[in-house]
């Protein structure tokens, strides 16, 4: 059994393991020490109400004084609330019967037990602050981007501590392709939300969020900084390319060249950053058709037709702007459609004499699959010329066809006009 000496060596040790605990003030510290050790004592006696616990940190003790009723010698029923005369007056000559005895107790005295108690209560709270203060930290942040050291790296998660040594998680799904994370090195990126399941939080960070862009762009670019541009909308494929929709308070400032810079200088380490995500900065209109049009340049809109209801566009161009319109891969579309919030379908302006000689694509349907059509026409080419006007490997990247299919329908559509 511990004698009462190492009892008051694990009473010293577990102060100033508490006392060491990061990001505790000392009241909360004093609250916290003061209910551990009423909980422990409750545990033991069933109440602490009859007990008095003053906790100095500095000294790495506390006082604990326990007051008592005084009955008669012989008629203690609960020594933990009752004391018999002839005791009380051991402590003092003029108690009497009935009267209340405050006296000190040491903690140490309730045994090795109550100490490893009040060890593991400790422990518990201090977990249960940290949490709050990680809690507290972060859940203001949302948006903000941070600056983390990368800690350990995993092939679902990427685990990053802060200053404060605070856990941060950045799962894969989150990160720009490409990125590359070394133990040691800083990684930024934004707040994206913060769980608390069960009083545990858990910082998730984003690298591929819209607000990590916009959080860079009003870094490098005073003007948003000033509230003088503001970022309406952005687009991000992210590691690709992405759109980002501005406006100015000012008629003075041109919003997208005072968020490009001279020579793109001012988003040029914006693009570093992202892998080489390739940014186009366009005027927001009000307007969606002129913001329609804006949002699929570089390519030059003929025409629209707008079905504002159901947020669906028809947009017409001359053949050589399909491609651009569409872009590789389909990104260009893809982001302005993102951009504006409307389903874009794309049609080839064809003249006359050209649509008298031209069969729709839909006539093929009982030699080409439909599904083969479908995915043809959604990169605006809808008649068996405008198809055979475009690359096979513009049909295999941006309609997502095998090879062996874009060579069958060449090789039907040629077949068609051969007849004639």
């Amino acid at each position: 059994m511990a004698t009462k000496k190492e009892q008051a060596v694990d009473m010293i040790a577990t102060f100033q393991e508490f006392k060491e605990t990061k990001n505790i003030d000392r009241t909360t510290m004093v609250s916290v020490l003061e209910e551990s050790f009423r909980k422990v004592i409750a545990g033991m006696f069933g109440s602490d109400d009859n007990y008095d616990v003053i906790v100095n940190p500095d000294k790495g003790d506390c006082e604990i004084h326990r007051t008592r009723e005084v009955v008669e010698d012989g008629e203690v029923e609960d020594p933990n609330r009752q004391i018999s005369l002839s005791d009380a007056k051991k402590v003092e000559e003029d108690y009497e019967v009935g009267e209340e005895v405050s006296e000190v107790v040491h903690f140490e005295d309730f045994g090795r037990r109550a100490i490893l108690n009040l060890r593991q209560t400790l422990a518990s709270k201090i977990l249960d602050l940290e949490h709050d203060n990680l809690y507290n930290k972060y859940k203001d942040r949302v948006g903000d981007v941070v600056a983390a050291e990368v800690y350990q790296v995993w092939k679902r998660e990427t685990l990053l501590v802060d200053e404060d040594n605070n856990e941060l998680l950045l799962p894969k799904n989150e990160q720009i392709p490409g990125d590359f994370f070394r133990k040691g090195e800083t990684a930024r990126a934004v707040v994206l939300r913060v769980d608390n399941a069960n009083n545990n939080p858990k910082i998730i960070l984003s690298r591929t969020s819209p607000a990590f862009l916009e959080r860079l762009l009003e870094a490098e670019v005073p003007e948003i900084n000033d509230g003088l541009i503001t970022i309406k909308k952005i687009a991000r494929i992210p590691g690709e390319r992405a759109k980002v929709a501005v406006e100015s308070y000012d008629d003075r400032i041109d919003p997208v060249g005072a968020c490009v810079g001279v020579k793109g200088s001012r988003v040029r380490g914006i693009v570093r950053e992202l892998h080489n995500e390739n940014i186009d900065v366009v005027n927001y209109s009000s307007n969606i058709e002129v913001f329609i049009r804006r949002a699929l340049s570089p390519a030059n809109v003929s025409s629209i037709e707008l079905d504002p209801a159901n947020h669906k566009a028809n947009v017409y161009l001359e053949p050589d702007q399909v491609s651009l319109a569409i872009g590789k891969g389909g990104t260009n579309i893809k982001l302005a459609c993102m951009l504006t919030e409307y389903t874009i379908d794309v049609f080839r302006n064809i003249d006359e004499n050209e649509q008298e000689d031209d069969v729709l694509l839909d006539d093929f349907s009982d030699e080409i699959d439909q599904w083969v059509i479908d995915a043809i026409k959604a990169i605006g080419l809808d008649t068996a010329k405008a198809v055979l006007g475009a690359s096979r490997n513009m049909l295999i990247e941006k309609a997502d066809l095998e090879e062996d299919t874009v060579d069958e329908v060449f090789s039907i559509l040629n077949a068609e006009f051969e007849k004639e």
